[in-house]
C-alpha cells in the first residue's frame, strides 16, 4: 500500500466512523473521500479478495444478501455491501468498513449498478460474475434493455477468466459471444413441454430475438420475458440449465415454499421473483461449495432487509414496505398482492427523483387493474407524484373519493394509524422509500440506518 492509498483508507475510515457514531448514517460519503484521495482506492482495499459482482435490473439487493448468507455458513464471514449503495463510492465504504475477521477465504459479494459494472471491473478484477435479469428500468438512465446489457458486457469482457453465473430464462444472456465459463440456472416446471408454443403477451418487453430480431416463442413462461423461449426462425434457444426451480409448492405474500432438484426450499418473503432470487443464490453457493442442506438452513434463516418486503410494526399494524422500480417488478408485486388471504390497506409512495428515475409512465404498464379490489379496504397515494399515481389507481377502478392523496411524510405516518386493517402494503419508490423510513427512525418507529 503506497503513501496516497494509506491517506485515503485512514480518511475514508475515520469519516465512516464520525458518521456511524455521530450523525448515526451514510453509506457513500466515506468512499467518495476516500475516491478523492486516491481514484484507484478499490483496487487497493479488494487486493487480497474473491470478488463476486451481483447485477441485473430486479433481485440484486434480495439475490446478494441470499449468497452472503449461504456463504458465511461454509466460510465464515463474508464482505458485502449490504445497504445497496451499489456504486462505486458506496462499494468503496462497503470495504473500508468491513471489519477483517481471520478466515480461510475471503470473499466479497458486491451488489453493483448495471452501468457502473465496467468501472468496478477494472479496480475489482471479480472471479464471478452473476446476472439476474433484464427489464426497462430508469430509461433516462439506462436506454433500452440492449444498452444495459452493453454497458454488463462491456466489463465482464475486461475479466475473460472469471466465471458468469447467468439466469438462461433471460433470452438477452446467452446471445452474445465471450469465452467466459458459463453456468445457466432457470425454471423448468412440470408444464413447460416442448411441444408447447405461444408468444408472450402484446406488451412484454425483451421478446425480440436477440440473434435475428424475430419474435421469441415459449414453451413455458415464468413472467415478463423470463421462461423456456426459442425462435421458431432462426433456431436460438435456452442455453442448458445446470440448476433449476422444478415446483412451485406455496406462495403467500410473506412466504415461498418451492423444489430445486430433490429437494425443498423455504423462504420467509412472498413473490414468484424472489423464488428466481433465491435460485439465483443457489446456484452461487453450489458453484462455491455448498451442500444442498447449508443452503436450505441459510434461506429458513433469511432475514428480510430495508425496503425489500421490510415488516414494521407500528401502532398495532403490521407494515410491509416494498421498493417498487420499474414495470416488471410493480407489476409482479401486484401479482404478490393478489395472493393475500386477508383484506389490507394500500399505500404508494411515487417520487420521481434521479435515483428514481424522471420519468413515471412505467406506473401505466402495471396491471393495476388485475388487483383483487374486495380486499383492500383504504388506499393512501403520496409521494412527490401523487397525482400520477392518483389518476392511474382511479383509471384502474378506484374510487378517487375512498382515496386519501398527497399527504406529507408526518401525516402519512399518522394516518398509517387510523388505517381500519392491520395489515398494510406500501408500494414506494427509493427515493420516497428513504424518506419514510429517515422520517420513522426520527418518531422511534424503526432503528436509524439501513
Amino acid at each position: 500500500m503506497n503513501f496516497k492509498s494509506g491517506m485515503a483508507k485512514v480518511a475514508g475510515k475515520s469519516s465512516y466512523w464520525f458518521l456511524h457514531n455521530v450523525l448515526k448514517g451514510g453509506t457513500s460519503f466515506p468512499g467518495k473521500l476516500a475516491m478523492k484521495i486516491d481514484p484507484e482506492i478499490l483496487t487497493t482495499l479488494a487486493k487480497d479478495y474473491e470478488t463476486i459482482i451481483v447485477t441485473g435490473t430486479n433481485g440484486k439487493t434480495m439475490t446478494t444478501a441470499l449468497i452472503v448468507e449461504a456463504l458465511k455458513k461454509k466460510y465464515g464471514d463474508v464482505l458485502t455491501n449490504p445497504s445497496g449503495s451499489n456504486m462505486q463510492q458506496g462499494i468503496v465504504t462497503a470495504f473500508l468498513s468491513h471489519k477483517n475477521k481471520n478466515v480461510k477465504r475471503k470473499i466479497a459479494v458486491l451488489e453493483v449498478d448495471e452501468a457502473n459494472v465496467k468501472m468496478v471491473t477494472q479496480l475489482l478484477h471479480p472471479t464471478t460474475f452473476v446476472l439476474t435479469n433484464i427489464f426497462r428500468d430508469q430509461m433516462d438512465r439506462y436506454g433500452e434493455i440492449y444498452t444495459t446489457y452493453e454497458k454488463i458486457v462491456d466489463g465482464i469482457k475486461l475479466e475473460p477468466k472469471a466465471k458468469i453465473i447467468a439466469n438462461g430464462d433471460a433470452s438477452i444472456f446467452s446471445s452474445v459471444d465471450l469465452p467466459n465459463s458459463k453456468v445457466y440456472y432457470g425454471f423448468k416446471l412440470p408444464d413447460d413441454k416442448e411441444e408447447n408454443d405461444f408468444k408472450a403477451p402484446v406488451n412484454t418487453d425483451g421478446v425480440l430475438c436477440p440473434k435475428c430480431d424475430h419474435i421469441l416463442h415459449y414453451h413455458e413462461r415464468i413472467y415478463a420475458n423470463l421462461g423456456d423461449f426459442f425462435c421458431p426462425n432462426c433456431g436460438y434457444h435456452r442455453p442448458e440449465l445446470k440448476y433449476t426451480v422444478n415446483q412451485i409448492i406455496d406462495q403467500t405474500p410473506n412466504s415461498l415454499k418451492f423444489r430445486m432438484g430433490e429437494k425443498d426450499y423455504s423462504i420467509n418473503i412472498g413473490g414468484t421473483y424472489n423464488i428466481y432470487n433465491a435460485l439465483t443464490a443457489y446456484s452461487v453457493a453450489r458453484e462455491f461449495g455448498l451442500s444442498d442442506e447449508e443452503v436450505a438452513q441459510s434461506f429458513a434463516e433469511n432475514k428480510r432487509i430495508f425496503g425489500r418486503q421490510e415488516i414494521i410494526s407500528y401502532g398495532g399494524k403490521e407494515i410491509d414496505l416494498i421498493l417498487v422500480k420499474n414495470p416488471v417488478g410493480l407489476d409482479e408485486v401486484l401479482h404478490m398482492l393478489n395472493t393475500e388471504k386477508d383484506n389490507y390497506s394500500l399505500v404508494t409512495l411515487l417520487n420521481a427523483n434521479h435515483a428514481d428515475g424522471i420519468d413515471t409512465s412505467w406506473i401505466w404498464d402495471a396491471d393495476f387493474e388485475g388487483l383483487n379490489k374486495n380486499k383492500i379496504q383504504e388506499v393512501i397515494v403520496g409521494g412527490q407524484r401523487w397525482h400520477d399515481m392518483g389518476f392511474r389507481l382511479e383509471i384502474a377502478g378506484f374510487e378517487p373519493s375512498k382515496m386519501l392523496t398527497n399527504p406529507d411524510d408526518d401525516s402519512l405516518i399518522e394516518e398509517i394509524k387510523k388505517l381500519p386493517t392491520k395489515k398494510i402494503y406500501i408500494l414506494s419508490t427509493y427515493t420516497a422509500m428513504l424518506a419514510l423510513r429517515k422520517k420513522m427512525a426520527e418518531k422511534k418507529i424503526i432503528k436509524a440506518g439501513m
